[in-house]
């Protein structure tokens, strides 16, 4: 599909069309040219696309038009399309761009997820609703006690269904789908494409279209990826001096645990380096307050647990750290994936001890390249970096047969304790940073120390405030 399409040519209302228009979106990105037609034909679809690529424009805005051209039912408004999201983020992003889309249409969207009070959305479900945007567990309470009826539901969207499953939560996936109308239009995406995305589609979805816009796992081109080998004792005063260094960058700091966040936090505030932390024991509230000091620049960094992976859209977010490696190899795409988004350049970074070697080369394997790794004089770490070595006690989460994907009870993205090291001072730095930018290259053996569009947005676990929630993590 050509990249000079635009939006019009696509066969969009031109009530669509003007809202597009002043929010500044002119050509669409390749899932969305690929993808708009055929929903709009009314196929059911099977997209797989990297993340950032575009994936709630290219299903929002022919699922806005195809439900702005009906006449509602009468009596009291039941959500004609249904949205199903792993995270409260997600779920907030999602409305957010279906509402700015459809600005010049009268329609209703609500959200539904956990961490948050149940009253107000049984108001809001009350009221009447076009288009739901919920997580799974708390849409189950809310049709469990009668608030929420989908037996309207025309059209069905399982966005990031990867992660949903990566989340246990399959069953109450199975549930919510035997109550929506079998004739219905299914649509599904994913930012990884597997076979249990595949099981999924062949059970609901009918002749689907593919629509592959990237090859599978891959990262953007546009980023550019290192590592640095350290002690993990002595990751806390690399990073100050990274940061300290790139003061003029808002920065994403990923971590393993929700206290090691906090902490990683308060000591990087203690360092003169404003920062906040977001994870899945806070409130909604306390993230979102945390996400909009983020984002005005009142605090320059972010620290997130794996709740921000796919959660949170961050325009030109220039550089993504990783302070402690991913448990799980697919989740380095995600969380890189926050950067590099809609074309823009980005850079990868990633602090990895001798114990995070296994680590390092599950992510090196899926993505069938290397990721060049740079010594920063000072913190040589005290022993090389092996592939080989053994991968890191999972601390009780349960891992797949053959595989390394988390199932079973949706437990809280980065609830990973075992292994956690306090940090210490390290022993002298002399020095800065070394070494240049560098892109993936095809993968060795050994590593050794050594024009605007729509979309681009992006995870979490279920919410514990009294009900199954929506996500947590």
């Amino acid at each position: 599909m050509s990249d000079t399409r635009t939006f019009e040519s696509l066969g969009l209302s031109s009530a669509l069309l003007r809202a597009l228009d002043s929010s500044g979106y002119t050509v669409p990105t390749p899932i969305q040219a690929q993808a708009i037609p055929l929903v709009l034909d009314g196929q059911d679809l099977l997209g797989a696309a990297q993340t950032g690529t575009g994936k709630t424009a290219a299903f929002g805005l022919p699922m806005l038009q195809r439900l702005s051209k009906e006449t509602p039912p009468k009596g009291p408004r039941k959500p004609r399309a249904l949205v199903l999201v792993p995270t409260r983020e997600l779920a907030v992003q999602v409305a957010d761009s279906l509402k700015e889309y459809g600005r010049h249409l009268r329609m209703n969207v609500t959200t539904i997820f956990g961490g948050a009070g149940l009253q107000p959305q049984i108001e809001n479900l009350r009221r009447g609703v076009d288009i739901l945007v919920a997580c799974p567990g708390r849409l189950l309470d809310h049709m469990d006690a009668g608030h929420a009826k989908l037996d309207a539901v025309e059209v069905l969207v399982l966005d990031e269904a990867d992660r949903m499953l990566d989340m246990g939560f399959l069953p109450q996936m199975k549930r919510i789908l035997a109550r929506v109308p079998k004739e219905r239009q299914t649509l599904l995406f994913s930012a990884t494409f597997e076979d249990r995305i595949k099981a999924l589609a062949v059970e609901h979805l009918r002749k689907p279209r593919l629509v592959e816009v990237a090859a599978q796992n891959t990262i953007a081109e546009t980023i550019v990826h290192r590592a640095h080998p350290v002690d993990a004792a002595s990751k806390r005063d690399l990073l100050v001096d990274i940061l300290s260094a790139r003061h003029t960058d808002q920065v994403l700091v990923f971590g393993k645990t929700k206290h090691g966040c906090n902490r990683l936090a308060e000591q990087l505030e203690k360092s003169g380096l404003p920062a906040v932390a977001i994870h899945g024991n806070k409130s909604q509230a306390q993230r979102q307050k945390a996400l909009d000091a983020f984002k005005a620049g009142r605090a320059r960094i972010l620290v997130a647990t794996d709740v921000a992976a796919r959660g949170l859209d961050i325009p030109n977010l220039p550089l993504v750290i990783n302070h402690d490696l991913p448990m799980v190899a697919e989740d380095y795409v995600h969380r890189i994936g926050r950067t590099g988004r809609a074309g823009a350049s980005g850079e990868a970074l990633s602090l990895v001890s001798p114990e995070e070697g296994a680590l390092l080369n599950q992510i090196q394997k899926m993505l069938k390249a290397e990721i060049r790794m740079d010594v920063v004089a000072g913190y040589e770490p005290s022993r090389p970096i092996r592939l080989d070595a053994p991968m890191p006690p999972q601390g009780g989460r349960g891992q797949r047969p053959g595989g390394g994907q988390r199932r079973g009870a949706p437990k809280t993205a980065g609830d990973q304790r075992a292994g956690e090291q306090r940090p210490r001072r390290a022993p002298g730095k002399p020095g800065h940073r070394q070494g240049g930018h560098g892109k993936a290259q095809p993968a060795a053996a050994h590593a050794h120390a050594g024009p605007k569009a729509p979309g681009g947005r992006g995870r979490g676990g279920r919410g514990r405030g009294g009900s199954r929630g929506g996500s947590s993590a």
